[in-house]
């Protein structure tokens, strides 16, 4: 499974669900008793469903670093997504937020989720392929596409998964009762962040491309072509930078993300 730092997670994750909830609604957190949030990193989704939820709420994670950012929020146990350490039935709720994406076998993953629930089981997933961003800088866009297909044709996990999770919960023997779509969208305008004016200069030095070179060589991509590419994106970051300097840069990103709900049988 691949790794991610608390940063990333509060960067990529920050303001999800703070203008709408309806795409949680089919988890009825209103009558849970217990929920689990399995992966549940630095616990952004656990503390929505503490706020949610009247019963309690546990988050799990294989990350010691992660649990402690989520501890204090919500009570928190070291687990993994394949090997729970609870019994069978021990929450009417388990679910996970961008956790199935990163695993080899996200029907395994169900299927445990499932031996713990004793009713619903969901996954909240994005479907990273479907990503759409719009700048003030014309190349971003294209670029950010160019970088985003070769990375996904490198990694060797379906992070494209989102809205097709269905079929790993009908493998894992889960009744899929609703799949419903909730867009995050990051902005960047003046004025602008300390973290939007860090990721502008990281664009401009090519060092966020370089984090992602070694899963974009393992796919199709050559190293001449990222070679080019990350040309091109330094070029691109260096106009990001300059156009924050006339307070002139915007960007709005959405993410797709699906929140499938099946039922334990």
């Amino acid at each position: 499974m691949r790794k991610f730092s608390e940063a990333y997670l509060e960067r990529t994750r920050q303001g999800m669900w703070e203008d709408s909830r309806e795409a949680l609604e089919p988890l009825a957190l209103e009558s849970r008793e217990r929920v689990l949030d399995v992966g549940c990193g630095t616990g952004e989704l656990s503390r929505v469903l503490a706020a949610e939820c009247p019963g309690e709420v546990i988050g799990c994670d294989a990350d010691p670093a992660l649990l402690a950012a989520a501890n204090g929020h919500v009570p928190t146990v070291a687990g993994d997504a394949g090997r729970l350490p609870f019994t069978d039935n021990a929450f009417d709720l388990v679910v996970c937020q961008a956790l199935l994406i990163n695993l080899p076998d996200p029907a395994g993953a169900l299927s445990e989720f499932a031996r713990v629930s004793s009713d619903l089981v969901a996954a909240v997933e994005p479907d990273n392929a479907a990503v759409e961003v719009h700048s003030s800088v014309d190349a971003e866009a294209g670029l950010e596409r160019r970088a985003r297909r070769a990375y996904i044709d490198g990694v060797d996990t379906d992070v494209a998964l989102g809205a097709d999770a269905r079929e790993a919960f009908e493998t894992a023997g889960l009744e899929v009762l609703e799949t419903r779509r909730y867009d995050h969208v990051r902005t960047v305008e003046p004025p602008y962040s300390e973290a939007a004016l860090a990721a502008a200069a990281r664009k401009a030095t090519g060092s966020g491309l370089a984090d992602d070179q070694e899963t974009m060589l393992t796919g199709s991509m050559t190293e001449a072509e990222y070679d080019a590419l990350r040309r091109a994106w330094r070029e691109m970051g260096r106009d990001v930078v300059d156009q924050m300097e006339a307070r002139a840069y915007e960007r709005a990103e959405a993410v797709p993300f699906f929140v499938t709900v099946g039922r334990v049988p």
